[in-house]
């Protein structure tokens, strides 16, 4: 009976050992499984940074290429301020010439980083602060050898800074200049007038304004244009040149000295006219007599200026 009894007693520890395994078994595969999930979670967080970081690292490679050439660009000057030291106090030759090892150390990570065309902005950021570090020790070796500054030493520490803003302001200046310039064109452009509607040719008589198209019947030649509106043109007395170009090339002119000054070089003119310009439209005749001049058959060509510009032109024919 008692034999029974320790054999119910053993079976029920066999069955709490078996199933407090088999809940630890479900309670670890429960647990393993969820570490499984969140391992995938954070390695794929870690590829999606990775790929932000490589993604901002092309972005900025033309940045930090840069900025890696101006550190390097730095450290030399810094070589060159360790040489002046040593020529001032050859007692410090050792710590001196122990820094400028440094400092050419740096030079190498630079030149081998941008030989490998792969370095990131965490590298380059990090030879910034290996810079500001040792030109902190380089200021402490100014003022114990140099205190006097005689070689203005302490001076060329903020070149680089220096020549840096300078630059930057050098190429503002130019920017700002090139778009006043382009701007100051385009309003002179605008405000260029134009000469249309013309009516050029050949009359009999001053008198009876009758026109002809026999040159041998011509005793005037005139043209009459309408100068267009501009708002933003200057306004006020302004003259109106007419020249006149017969068909052998030659100008004709009433005076010999009605010569102008026009944006494409020096030219003769025929005749002028001084009119009140207000900015709206306004009609213009100009007329030009013919004297003991002989015209001759072909074509003629009528050019318009005003504010030295060609405004317009026209032409016609005499038979």
């Amino acid at each position: 009976m008692e034999e029974n009894e320790h054999q119910n007693d053993y079976k029920k520890i066999y069955l709490g050992a078996i199933i407090f395994l088999i809940v630890g078994l479900g309670t670890m595969t429960f647990l393993w499984s969820s570490m499984r999930n969140t391992a995938k979670e954070c390695a794929h967080i870690t590829l999606k940074y990775q790929d932000t970081l490589q993604g901002m690292n092309t972005m900025l490679k033309g940045y930090v290429g840069d900025m890696s050439t101006d550190l390097k660009s730095d450290f030399k000057k810094m070589l060159g301020t360790y040489d002046r030291l040593i020529e001032k106090d050859a007692s410090k030759a050792d710590s001196l010439n122990a820094q400028k090892i440094k400092i050419q150390e740096q030079i190498e990570k630079i030149e081998k980083l941008q030989r490998s065309k792969n370095f990131s902005a965490a590298q380059v950021m990090k030879l910034k602060e290996e810079n500001e570090s040792l030109r902190g020790i380089m200021r402490s070796y100014v003022v114990q050898i140099d205190s006097l500054n005689t070689l203005n030493l302490q001076l060329e520490l903020n070149l680089s800074e220096t020549t840096t803003n300078l630059t930057r302001t050098t190429e503002e200046r130019d920017q700002y200049k090139q778009e006043v310039a382009e701007k100051t064109e385009q309003v002179k452009i605008g405000s260029m007038l134009s000469a249309y509607n013309f009516n050029s040719g050949a009359l009999k008589s001053a008198l009876k304004a009758k026109p002809t198209t026999r040159a041998r019947q011509a005793a005037q030649l005139q043209s009459t244009f309408t100068i267009s509106e501009n708002p933003i043109a200057s306004s006020g007395i302004k003259t109106v040149y007419m020249q006149i170009t017969g068909p052998n090339g030659k100008v004709y002119q009433r005076m010999s000295s009605f010569i102008l000054d026009t944006e494409i070089g020096t030219i003769s003119f025929t005749e002028k006219k001084e009119v009140d310009y207000q900015n709206k439209a306004i009609d213009v005749s100009i007329y030009y007599d013919i004297r003991d001049e002989t015209l001759s058959k072909g074509n003629y060509k009528v050019s318009i200026y005003c504010d030295q510009n060609l405004i317009g032109s026209d032409s016609f024919t005499l038979k």
